[in-house]
């Protein structure tokens, strides 16, 4: 049978791919590199990826870390613990609601000297990312990849934060204040005693806020072409 010449164009580029799947992987490293296209795009995908999270980890924690960095972020600011909401509500009407501000200010300044811990933990999970995790966080929702760093990094946040909170608190005088307001209402006549667990509010609370400003970061980076400042990150999102 006599073939045209597109069938055997075809014919040559099967032959010539069956023989590139053959060669030793020496001689493949030698071969252009557009031969190896898909390869080449899915590394471009995987280190994008990482660059951008790297890029979002370092400017949330960095932010979190300086002094206000919860205290005056209205949307993570630690508050009283639910359980002590009634603590505070009587504290204010009874005239002492500069203990309450005090405890609060207190609580976001140990979340502020624990935050810059944080950045370790997050980059050794970035580093960790396979190129599966990539193309599925790069194809998902706003938050895939805080959701990707939640999942890997939450257990050893917590274990690393617990006890730099607790050394936190008791430097900033959380603990002080704290014990000051606890015992001021637990005074007062007729009401039931309550002390919740201070260090463990705190520190997820920290935790929670550090994820909240990592997702800030992640949808400006998506969403701004502004916020890409390399030309990978260009590449890579625009895709």
């Amino acid at each position: 049978m006599k073939m045209t010449k597109p069938t055997l164009t075809l014919f040559a580029l099967l032959i010539a791919s069956t023989s590139f799947a053959q060669l030793p992987g020496k001689f493949k490293q030698k071969l252009p590199t557009s031969i190896n296209k898909s390869s080449l795009s899915e590394e471009q995908i995987g280190k994008g990826l990482k660059e951008a999270l790297t890029k979002g980890v370092k400017k949330a924690v960095d932010r979190l870390s300086k002094p206000d960095g919860f205290f005056k972020d209205l949307a993570i600011k630690i508050l009283m613990p639910p359980d002590a909401k009634k603590v505070e509500d009587k504290l204010r009407a009874v005239g002492q609601g500069k203990k309450v501000d005090d405890a609060i200010e207190s609580f976001n300044r140990a979340a502020e000297d624990a935050s810059i811990q944080a950045k370790d933990i997050f980059i050794k999970a970035i580093t960790s990312m396979t190129i599966q995790d990539a193309k599925k966080i790069l194809s998902g929702k706003n938050d895939a990849a805080t959701n990707f760093l939640k999942e890997k990094t939450r257990q050893e946040l917590y274990n690393k934060f617990e006890p730099i909170i607790k050394a936190s608190l008791d430097k900033v005088g959380a603990t002080k204040h704290w014990e000051t307001m606890m015992t001021s209402y637990n005074k007062i006549p007729f009401v039931k005693k309550v002390n919740p667990n201070l260090k463990e509010f705190v520190t997820n609370k920290a935790i929670d806020g550090i994820f909240a400003q990592i997702a800030k970061e992640e949808k400006e980076i998506r969403n701004n072409p502004k916020s890409r400042t390399t030309d990978l990150l260009k590449e890579v999102f625009a895709k």
